[in-house]
């Protein structure tokens, strides 16, 4: 496939309000650095978090370029931070599973659309995808008490269940946007009280909750496609 065919069907799709929205999150963002003198990392971070979610959201496989810029950021902001558990997540987990989501997806494109074909899991997957999680959650949070962790509990469940959600996005079900939904609401609760106390990520804060909104829009989405 050329790059401008390439380019021309990752960019598809795209509804005006969407387009709109998109402008004023991203002036918001920026706004933040001449204003409130935000971090730049918060700042790329948000951007190219933003950006990933939408197109991973519209199914376009270009989502996982702007997740690999974004992970990098959100690296080194968790280790500014002793947020021990979100780093190593996005090290170690985050960035080998998008590179690996690359190549899933490519195997699963539709030729008109370049979008993903969307799959929902069965009652039994779900089952056994909760009890996972529950247990996954008590096990991280116990982990990072350990090695002193500023906010152990909600990044211990933000951690495992994000563990969860990208294995989801990269399987394509629509359940990873309700996982994404728990995990964007408790980090920004825990990335608005390290800003309250002083830390310089206001973007970072404004991502977050631009995410939460954005999972519930795409179930949504996700929904209707999957019963059509």
């Amino acid at each position: 496939m050329k790059i401008t065919e390439f380019i021309k069907k990752e960019l598809s799709g795209w509804q005006p309000f969407e387009i709109i929205g998109l402008a004023v999150v991203l002036v918001m963002i920026l706004t933040n650095i001449f204003i409130l003198k935000d971090s730049p990392a918060a700042v790329i971070n948000a951007i190219c978090g933003i950006l990933y979610t939408i197109i991973a959201g519209k199914g376009k496989i270009s989502c996982y370029f702007f997740g690999l810029m974004g992970s990098g950021c959100y690296i080194f902001l968790s280790f500014e931070n002793a947020l021990w558990g979100n780093m190593l997540l996005y090290l170690l987990y985050y960035i080998p599973m998008q590179v690996l989501g690359i190549f899933r997806w490519q195997k699963h494109l539709k030729k008109e659309s370049g979008e993903i074909v969307k799959i929902k899991l069965t009652q039994k997957q779900n089952l056994i995808l909760f009890l996972i999680g529950i247990i996954g959650c008590i096990g991280t949070i116990v982990l990072l008490n350990y090695f002193h962790d500023k906010s152990p509990i909600i990044d211990g469940i933000t951690t495992f269940l994000s563990i969860l959600g990208m294995y989801l996005t990269v399987k394509r079900a629509i359940e990873q946007w309700i996982v994404w939904m728990v995990v964007n609401g408790l980090s920004f609760f825990m990335w608005l009280s390290l800003v309250i106390n002083g830390t310089k990520a206001y973007s970072t804060v404004v991502m977050w909750g631009v995410y939460f909104i954005l999972a519930i829009y795409f179930y949504r989405q996700w929904k209707k496609e999957l019963k059509n």
